[in-house]
């Protein structure tokens, strides 16, 4: 079996916790170098990974003409630049989420994959989440009936600044508006497709933050409206999701429990209920459903990262199509794009980037 030799750029928690660990469970896969510069970092990569080779910088990755693929895992900031660089030194790239930090940076990578028939993959693994795969099941079940409304968040609780973090500063990508708002972007897009237009209210609420530490958004369909908001200040845990539609609602509290169990140091490939939710947090559907009042848990479909980097794999070798297209992570920055301008203006602005009134 031929493998696909990657090096991973970036070694802080994405690296550690969503990069690394997932791609150990694709058997095609084999990571072969990674960037580790703190001493922290080389400690744990050697602990976890001893196979693996130590670099110091991305050079000796871009630089290494053996290596398949390229994993950018840095700060936002380092997104466009080390990709273009990846495509240029004729690898395959994965990048995290944020894609880029414009939509001119996107189309740049993406017309420049295609000339070099490369392959280019956006880390959007949210898709891959337990419970947004049982919301798009309740969706494309269509029980509930014509959708009116979702309402979905990403929150978080630090109520302090964390010394050191270049999420923190104020630097092109940070903030949580690049960081936790493409996820719920990406899955309303994948539900529904483009919106007509979108409003956006973005805040700092902690002191002395620096960034965007609140977002709070609506994208505008017909006969739709679609409510993405996030929070830093978020203590007592909110629905994830909640749906609404003509027939009744469907209500999911709880999120996909993969995060948890890879910070927690665990391996996809060593635990074979891998993804699976635990049964008091499955989501709840209440209809009217041929004339009667129907009340019922629905269990949650099992969630699975290590998809993610099996269909890239399969991709490379000419065996699929990319299920996460850097055309639709494109998207996805358009509407962060036009969130900032209706935060500048103040306005529902349009996807061509017109004030409209809606």
């Amino acid at each position: 079996m031929r493998k696909i030799r990657v090096g991973l750029i970036g070694f802080g928690i994405s690296g550690q916790v969503f990069h690394a660990p997932v791609m150990r469970a694709v058997a095609t896969l084999e990571l072969v170098k990674v960037t580790a510069r703190k001493a922290e970092q080389q400690a744990l990569l050697k602990e976890r990974f001893p196979q693996v080779e130590i670099a110091l910088s991305a050079d000796e990755i871009l630089g290494d003409e053996a290596i398949d693929l390229v994993v950018v895992a840095t700060s936002n900031d380092m997104h466009y630049p080390l990709a273009k660089r990846a495509l240029e030194s004729g690898k395959h790239v994965v990048v995290e989420k944020p894609f880029t930090n414009t939509v001119a940076q996107a189309d740049e990578l993406i017309a420049l994959a295609k000339e070099r028939n490369l392959v280019l993959a956006p880390y959007h693994n949210l898709r891959f989440n337990s419970d947004y795969r049982t919301v798009e099941k309740i969706v494309r079940g269509g029980r509930l009936g014509r959708i009116v409304n979702l309402e979905a968040r990403f929150d978080r609780f630090r109520n302090y600044l964390r010394p050191n973090a270049w999420r923190e500063e104020n630097l092109p990508g940070s903030g949580i508006f690049y960081d936790l708002a493409p996820h719920l972007i990406d899955q309303t897009l994948q539900l529904f497709g483009k919106p007509q237009a979108v409003f956006c209210d973005l805040a700092i609420q902690r002191d002395y933050a620096k960034t965007i530490d609140n977002f709070d958004c609506i994208l505008y369909y017909d006969n739709l409206r679609v409510s993405l908001k996030g929070s830093m200040l978020a203590k007592e845990p909110t629905p994830r999701y909640r749906l609404f539609g003509l027939n009744g609602n469907f209500v999911k509290h709880g999120v996909d429990p993969q995060e948890a169990l890879l910070r927690a140091g665990q391996f996809p490939d060593e635990d074979p209920n891998w993804g699976e939710e635990d049964p008091s947090i499955y989501g709840t559907l209440h209809i009217v459903e041929e004339g009667k009042d129907v009340l019922e848990v629905v269990r949650s479909e099992r969630g699975s990262y290590p998809e993610f980097y099996q269909n890239v794999a399969d991709t490379i070798l000419g065996n699929a199509a990319l299920m996460a297209s850097p055309e639709q992570a494109r998207d996805v920055i358009r509407i962060i794009e036009l969130g900032y301008q209706s935060q500048l203006e103040r306005k529902v602005i349009s996807a061509e980037g017109q004030l409209i009134a809606y």
